[in-house]
Formats: C-alpha cells, sequence, structure tokens
C-alpha cells in the first residue's frame, strides 16, 4: 500500500483526485499495488469541485500533509515558484517522495530541487510538467535512452497554438483572437506567460535538460511571443507554402545547443504543422530511431492529471521493489553543455518589407542583403502604390542570424523603407 498526498485542489489536482479514487481498481490490478489518496490539503475546503472526497481527506494545513508520517508521495500541484518551492524541500526533508507538474518551479529552481532529493534518497516525478498528457518526459529518459537527442521541435503551448490557428483559418487580427480564447477558458485573464512564450520557454528547458543531459533553465532560452504576428504575414506564408506556429526548439551541433522559442514558419506538408487548435505535438529527431511525432493534449485536468499519476505509479513501483534511484533524475551525471548564442544559429528567414513602391528599391535591398551572404530564395510584391509603401516579402536560403540582424539594421535605415522590418524564422528544407 502507497499512501500519496495532494497539495493543491485546482484543476489539476482535481483531476488528479478523480483518477486516483475512480481508477484505484485499476491501478492495483497493473501494478500490483494500492495506492490510496489519504489527504489533499487546500486553504479553500468548502468549495464544490464536482467531486465526492472520502470523509477527513480534505484539509488545509499543506505541513499537516508533509508531516504526515503515514504519506509516502507528495503531489505538488499549486504552481509558483515560491511557496511551492518551499512545501517540495520541505517535504524532500521529510524524506517524501514528489511528484509536481510545475514547470516554472523546475525550470527556475531545478537544480536545487533535484540535488536535495538526490541528498535525500528520493525522487521527483515531473512528467505533467510537460505537454500534459503526452508522455515526453517518458519517451526522452527511457523510450529513447539509446538515442543520442539531434533536434526537438514542440508546439507545447495550447493557448498560442489556438490563437494562430483562429488567426490562419478566419484571417482574423490577433487581439480579437485573443479575446475570444479568454472567453472559452483557453488563455487567462493576464495571458502574458503564454502569448510572450515564457511557458513555452519554461518547458523547453527541461526537454533540453533531459535531451542534453545538462541543466538548463529560463534564462537560457532566447525568446519571441506572438502579439505582433499579422494576418498579412500568414497569408504570405500560406502562399509560399508555409503555417506560422510558435515552435520551442533546440538542436545540438557541433557540441553546442541552441534553445529558442519563436514564431516559426513550417512547411505545410510537415505533421507538426497540421497541428491545430489546443493541442500540442512534439517532433524529436534522434540518431538510431530517426524522427518521432508525439500528438495529444497539452493541458487540462484529466490528461494533466493522468500524467502526475504516471509518476505517482512508478515511484510506487520503485518504492515496492526497494529500487529507488533506478530512473536517474536530471541532478545525476550531468555534463558541461555549451549553449550557441542566438547571433551563431543558422536558418532559413521571411522578411515583410515595408518599401516605397520606386524603382530601384529591390535592387537595393538584394544588394545589401548578398553583401551580408544572405541568398534570397523567393521574393513576392503585390500591388501598385506608386510613391507609397507596399509590402515587399522575401525569403532567403540559410544565413546565420547575426548577418540576418545586421543586414536588416542597414535595410530598416533606408529612406525608402519607412517602417521596420518583419523578420520569422523559417525551418524545414530549402526549397530549391
Amino acid at each position: 500500500m502507497i499512501n500519496v498526498g495532494i497539495i493543491g485542489f485546482g484543476t489539476v489536482g482535481t483531476g488528479t483526485a478523480r483518477i486516483l479514487l475512480e481508477n484505484r481498481a485499476l491501478l492495483r490490478e497493473r501494478t500490483g499495488i494500492d495506492i490510496i489518496l489519504r489527504r489533499i490539503a487546500d486553504i479553500d475546503t468548502k468549495r464544490d469541485r464536482g467531486i465526492k472526497l472520502p470523509k477527513g481527506v480534505l484539509i488545509n494545513s499543506a505541513d499537516s500533509l508533509i508531516n504526515d508520517p503515514e504519506t509516502h508521495i507528495v503531489i505538488e500541484l499549486i504552481g509558483g515558484t515560491t511557496i511551492a518551492k518551499d512545501f517540495i524541500l520541505k517535504a524532500i526533508r521529510a524524506g517524501k517522495h514528489i511528484v509536481t507538474a510545475n514547470k516554472a518551479l523546475l525550470a527556475t529552481h531545478g537544480k536545487e530541487i533535484f540535488s536535495a532529493a538526490e541528498k535525500a534518497g528520493v525522487e521527483v516525478g515531473f512528467e505533467a510538467s510537460v505537454a500534459g498528457g503526452i508522455p515526453i518526459i517518458k519517451v526522452l529518459r527511457e523510450g529513447l535512452v539509446a538515442n543520442r537527442i539531434k533536434a526537438i521541435y514542440g508546439i507545447i503551448n495550447g493557448t498560442t497554438n489556438y490563437i494562430l490557428t483562429k488567426m490562419t483559418e478566419e484571417k482574423a487580427e490577433f487581439s480579437d483572437v485573443l479575446k475570444e480564447a479568454q472567453k472559452f477558458g483557453y488563455a487567462e485573464a493576464d495571458p502574458t506567460y503564454d502569448i510572450e512564450g515564457i511557458d513555452a520557454a519554461h518547458k523547453l528547458a527541461i526537454l533540453a535538460s533531459l535531451a542534453y543531459g545538462s541543466q538548463f533553465s529560463l534564462k537560457d532560452v532566447y525568446r519571441e511571443g506572438i502579439s505582433w504576428i499579422s494576418p498579412m504575414d500568414i497569408d504570405f506564408a500560406r502562399e509560399l507554402g508555409y503555417k506560422l506556429k510558435l515552435l520551442a526548439i533546440t538542436k545540438e551541433t557541433d557540441g553546442k545547443v541552441e534553445l529558442r522559442v519563436h514564431p516559426t514558419m513550417v512547411p505545410e506538408e510537415y505533421l507538426i504543422s497540421k497541428v491545430d487548435g489546443v493541442y500540442n505535438a512534439i517532433y524529436v529527431e534522434a540518431d538510431f530511431v530517426g524522427s518521432t511525432l508525439y500528438y495529444g493534449r497539452g493541458a487540462g485536468d484529466l490528461p494533466t492529471g493522468s500524467a502526475v499519476v504516471s509518476d505517482i505509479a512508478d515511484i510506487s513501483l520503485n518504492i515496492m521493489n526497494n529500487s529507488i534511484g533506478r530512473l536517474q533524475s536530471i541532478a545525476k551525471n550531468r555534463k558541461a553543455v555549451k549553449l550557441m548564442k542566438m547571433d551563431e544559429i543558422v536558418s532559413m528567414y521571411y522578411f515583410r518589407f515595408s518599401v516605397l513602391d520606386k524603382p530601384g528599391v529591390l535592387s537595393n535591398i538584394s544588394g545589401i542583403l548578398g553583401k551580408y551572404n544572405i541568398s534570397i530564395a523567393s521574393v513576392i510584391q503585390k500591388g501598385r502604390r506608386e510613391g507609397k509603401a507596399v509590402p515587399l516579402v522575401v525569403l532567403t536560403h540559410k544565413a546565420r542570424e547575426k548577418d540576418v540582424q545586421r543586414a536588416v539594421k542597414e535595410i530598416n535605415r533606408l529612406k525608402t523603407v519607412p517602417e521596420k522590418t518583419v523578420i520569422i524564422r523559417v525551418e524545414g528544407k530549402e526549397k530549391v
């Protein structure tokens, strides 16, 4: 018998409790262990969550739950990086194993938490911290253990994927779709973490830490959000054969790892470009298995609760089989990995210049691009407004970020370019 306690009875806490109660017999059948929900701690013990708990399970003291000698596993589901961290470290010191869905905490204070757990001889499960119901942590930690990870591309924030999908389908403005997303509960009242790429960056830091055996944090991830994306750029992307997604990208090249989250144009024939709405998908490229894609619901009470219970089952089996530490945490065997600076990355690029409709403008721009070793793959110029600004779209072959930024800075100084140039990075094979 294994007793578990949940701190935080919100959306994911409720989903986790429901699974533990309703599928208790199934879990016992599959693991051979009776996993019992012993306690739930939350400051609000009165609100109806639509779930019937056994008498005495819901309490208002997290410390009582942590200090209960009969509780083996503590599940932290309150979020944030302050109180949650305190509770987790207290539980570790009390000899409890930990399960958490808290990507922000792990991406900010993961090194401290994993080191404390290793010292105390307890385990930390964090499957639910990335991509909800998609078991991507288990894939990287176990399923692909025989492979070197070459690259990961992830749609790992459902809010931004929903917004970009609606903008694409309805040719709608960002601000209008955001309001709709908030109305239907797909976006928070304060959507900053989602739309500015912070949530995706937290998750990418965790994935890259597993993939490359190091410890990365939020500060290591280059980040751009989607609030500046316009329907015009989505339409031009479609005309060029691409779809626009907020991608979390990590690659290892010549011993250096790049970590970046930003809007990205992806070839429309790629499977990951077809992932729409609130769904998540993670594409992993490895040396022996090749390319694999993982798809599903990246958030929600039951998908995320399913991932939490997966960790509970794993740790319960380790406890019963006296195999704590069977799965090495990212605190063990860490190695120093060099980060690739953003200006070193190589990518294809989409530029949308706003230019005055005058002779010689394109040749001036192409001359500056050539000066910085940037080769043009495609050009789109529509509309004639003599003497007025019109869009000029350029798709490049592969170029270095540093060269791109220098070239665009020089182009933006031209009198024939009255507005700031839009730059979007492009992934996929170069088009001939």
